[in-house]
């Protein structure tokens, strides 16, 4: 079946979706040891998480590139995850989408969390055809993300190092083995009626 254009796509249970980000490893460790992002983590700037895990080891280098060492999956709420949703603005304007570009910019202002399609990546980390979902979140939607969705920190670094080993070996078949199972997110039609260019 083909992929749709955009689409969320999410390891998730019944009550938690799993995101990632990466980190220096100062940041990182500590998050992973204790389960919660540790002082040094800044809740006045924007944060960016992605339900695809190979669209952040294109953005991080599978674990390669400077400050971004350190891997993480953030297990969060589906409650927060919806909010953050339900909130957001697209990060771009879109005609069709928005009335004018006025109107984009004082939603942008106001919205503590935005919205970006990135096309999705294969293990080689090439562009594929279909879109995936970046959510960044500013404001009260940072607050909220690290002190009431959380649920759970992990360091995956070492899978990622794995998962490039084998692709860079040539054994994708094994690599693909080894990559978290992301399946569609339910409720995403009602949930990006507005998100969708």
């Amino acid at each position: 079946m083909e992929e749709p254009h955009r689409r969320i796509r999410a390891v998730h249970t019944a009550s938690t979706v799993t995101v990632y980000q990466a980190y220096s490893p100062h940041i990182g460790q500590p998050a992973a040891r204790e389960g919660r992002f540790p002082p040094a983590w800044k809740r006045d700037r924007m944060t960016w998480i992605k339900p695809s895990f190979l669209w952040m080891m294109y953005r991080c280098g599978w674990g390669a590139k400077a400050g971004q060492e350190t891997v993480l999956a953030v297990e969060v709420t589906r409650d927060g995850f919806e909010w953050a949703l339900r909130h957001a603005c697209l990060s771009s304007y879109v005609r069709g989408v928005h009335p004018d570009r006025a109107t984009w910019q004082r939603q942008v202002k106001r919205a503590p969390a935005r919205v970006q399609w990135d096309p999705e990546r294969d293990l080689h980390l090439r562009p594929l055809a279909y879109r995936s979902l970046q959510l960044g979140l500013c404001g009260e939607a940072v607050r909220r993300y690290a002190d009431e969705w959380t649920v759970g920190i992990s360091d995956v670094t070492p899978l990622a190092h794995e998962i490039h080993a084998l692709v860079s070996g040539g054994d994708l078949d094994a690599a693909a083995r080894l990559l978290p199972q992301e399946h569609p997110y339910p409720a995403a039609d009602e949930l990006l009626a507005n998100l969708r260019p």
